[in-house]
């Protein structure tokens, strides 16, 4: 018995298969990729195997299908020649936006998916294509449950002083508020700290530090701010979005003859690292050129961190544990130094030696011995909090 965990993109989609074990959730069998989804694409699977190492597997494609129907087709026929002995039991995506309608997973119906459709504008790189992929799968495994767990709901102890706005009162009762994101990630992470680490029951800020970007500040595992907000725009400096802008950015636009369409392409698309850049949103990439706007892209984009996760930090009345995850954090051992270095006032000390060996393969700790802060390193695994919460329904 297995649950299979799926994060739905618009040009690809991740996958992990879980097996059930007992009344939790094991170590992945099976964890892969599937590319090539956009129209006319070519998809292909790449898959690794617990204790096998990796495969790429070619969709076919015939005439009258869609390339996403062919993959999932591809899917389920490799699921049920290689891993018949793991039934799907349930089927748990990944959804960015819950609202104000759920704080926690649920059983997708046609009234859930028509109630998460109504939130796509907040979330147009993510929701349409998370919402896209449970369609899908309902179709190609129409008698396995659909969950859907948003990141949304870790977020959900965030007080009236954290999700509330200072704009018209009416505007707020209409659901105008912070939500935050990066949810499943941080529940992950925090499960991490809380077997790992015990001073994570005090003051933790989690920094997810990727193509999206965001902070969170808990105490007693709980989250009592974060940066992201009523989108997935606001907060730090990411990949291609700008992170928190003035408003007032928006209104000279608007008066330029910006309008909605173009606007929402520069704040979604056409900014962050690749817009201060003019290069890439790839921060490897930008590490590697001898540009001065690609330095000064990391540069900015460290500055942004710093910035947050001081005033987080203030949030909850100090520091205790500092913890990097996401493709950046769990990588980027030369962003995570200038962090390190920069946080000095609060006590963070971040050992070189230890902080260039964290390769995000297993949970890590980097500070220095005489560190006041502990700092970690923890790989983060959205998918198996999925599957945590599709299990719940079984």
């Amino acid at each position: 018995m297995s649950i299979l965990s799926v994060n739905a993109g618009s040009s690809s989609l991740k996958f992990a298969l879980y097996p059930i074990e007992g009344a939790g959730i094991g170590e992945a069998e099976v964890t892969g990729n599937i590319e090539g989804l956009e129209p006319s694409g070519e998809p292909r699977i790449c898959m690794a195997i617990q204790g096998q190492g990796k495969e790429i597997t070619d969709v076919c494609v015939m005439s009258d299908q869609e390339p996403f129907e062919a993959a999932l087709e591809a899917l389920d026929s490799l699921l049920a020649l290689r891993f018949s002995h793991l039934r799907v039991q349930a089927i748990a995506h990944r959804v960015v936006h819950g609202g104000a309608f759920y704080s926690s997973s649920v059983r997708v119906t046609p009234e859930v998916m028509a109630q998460l459709a109504t939130l796509n504008a907040l979330a147009p790189l993510h929701q349409p294509h998370n919402l896209a992929g449970i369609s899908a799968f309902a179709e190609s495994f129409p008698d396995v449950p659909q969950v859907a767990c948003f990141d949304t709901a870790f977020h959900r102890t965030l007080s009236p002083l954290e999700t509330t706005f200072a704009i018209d009162k009416k505007l707020t009762e209409q659901g105008v508020r912070r939500y935050g994101f990066h949810g499943l990630s941080y529940q992950y992470v925090s499960q991490v700290l809380q077997r790992e680490v015990p001073r994570s029951a005090g003051r933790v800020v989690m920094a997810h530090l990727g193509n999206g970007a965001s902070v969170c500040a808990t105490t007693d595992h709980q989250s009592r701010a974060t940066t992201m907000g009523f989108s997935a725009l606001d907060g730090l400096m990411m990949g291609t979005r700008s992170g928190a802008l003035d408003p007032g950015v928006l209104l000279y636009l608007m008066e330029q003859g910006w309008d909605h369409d173009a606007i929402q392409k520069l704040l979604y698309k056409q900014s962050g690292l690749l817009g201060v850049s003019g290069e890439s949103a790839d921060m490897r990439t930008l590490r590697a050129s001898q540009t001065e706007a690609a330095r000064f892209a990391t540069d900015l984009f460290a500055h942004r961190v710093v910035r947050e996760v001081g005033a987080l930090s203030a949030c909850i009345g100090g520091l205790d544990v500092l913890a990097f995850t996401g493709g950046i954090g769990e990588h980027d051992a030369v962003l995570r130094q200038q962090v390190g270095d920069a946080l000095a006032y609060l006590g963070v000390q971040v050992d070189a030696a230890r902080n260039a060996k964290a390769t995000g393969d297993h949970a890590v700790s980097i500070h220095a011995d005489n560190s006041a802060i502990e700092v970690w390193v923890i790989p983060t695994d959205e998918g198996r909090v999925a599957a945590q919460d599709a299990l719940a329904f079984l």
